[in-house]
């Protein structure tokens, strides 16, 4: 197979977005590991004045996750995140005004592989969430397992990002005042499995917890979709009972998080590697 390099002359802006996109996913693939190496040399070499301090406020700050977070303006700000959005690029479009004296729940679909589209729009100061829906703040709900990696859950709760754990969605819909949004990528680990150009396969009608806590909390339920979510990566074919997916499935058991063996193009080819598709997503909601 002939491999196509991309041209010399790309304009520096395009390069500074794909040097942006790099940087987030290796985030997601490599990031966590690297906090837990930090902390694990830190105690090795016995740097106790760095890492005791730190492992006594984690202990007292365990629950933050499920409070609300810790989110930070200025690193949702980061100019970084705007050469990401320009990537792809990423567009939030909103189908009609929200009331801000309520809380919601979007539920967002698909998953795809890495949640492109939700982080871009919800994680990030450049999508016009504030302008589009004034008076309002968003939390994404991750899986609570990165939570409990040291340093990295730092950086995760400062993009706004929360623990979907029970707990933690009704923490945030508990708000009297209103103005919050709970995004919940509904399918979860089980349906980016499925995410493969050209298809949308939404796990739903499993998922019922999102809808007690929204009746309990008297919280609407707001349809949210990513147009061109799953067009970013493409995967290993995995058909259902195929030995790929049987491993992948009982895998997420264990772990509670899946493992696509997701591929797409290089930094500097366009034929292989693991920078996504520059790809237009879409995020429509309320639909």
């Amino acid at each position: 197979m002939k491999v196509e390099f991309a041209p010399l002359n790309i304009p520096l802006a395009r390069r500074l977005q794909t040097a942006a996109v790099l940087q987030w996913v290796l985030s997601f693939l490599l990031l966590a590991q690297v906090c837990i190496g930090i902390i694990v040399i830190l105690i090795i070499y016995n740097f106790w004045f760095l890492y005791v301090p730190y492992m006594t406020w984690l202990y007292f700050d365990w629950s933050t996750p499920e409070q609300g977070g810790r989110r930070s303006n200025w690193v949702r700000s980061w100019t970084v995140w705007k050469y990401f959005k320009d990537y792809f690029p990423i567009h939030l479009i909103k189908t009609w005004d929200l009331d801000p004296s309520h809380n919601y729940i979007f539920g967002f679909h698909p998953h795809g592989v890495l949640v492109a589209g939700a982080f871009g729009n919800f994680c990030t100061n450049y999508s016009d969430f504030e302008e589009l829906f004034p008076g309002f703040t968003a939390y994404l709900h991750v899986l609570p397992f990165w939570f409990c990696c040291p340093l990295f859950r730092e950086y995760l709760m400062s993009s706004g990002s929360v623990s979907v754990s029970k707990k933690s969605v009704s923490h945030v819909l508990s708000k009297e005042e209103g103005g919050n949004i709970s995004i919940i990528v509904l399918g979860g680990a089980e349906e980016s499995l499925d995410a493969h150009p050209g298809k949308c396969t939404l796990f739903i009608r499993q998922r019922k917890g999102f809808v007690k806590i929204a009746l309990t909390h008297g919280a609407s339920l707001v349809p949210v979709f990513s147009f061109g979510e799953n067009e970013l990566f493409k995967q290993v074919n995995n058909p259902e009972g195929s030995w790929l997916r049987i491993v992948q499935e009982k895998l997420q058991k264990i772990m509670g998080f899946a493992l696509p063996l997701f591929h797409a193009r290089g930094i500097f080819q366009y034929n292989f590697g693991l920078m996504p598709y520059r790809k237009p997503i879409h995020t429509v909601g309320p639909t």
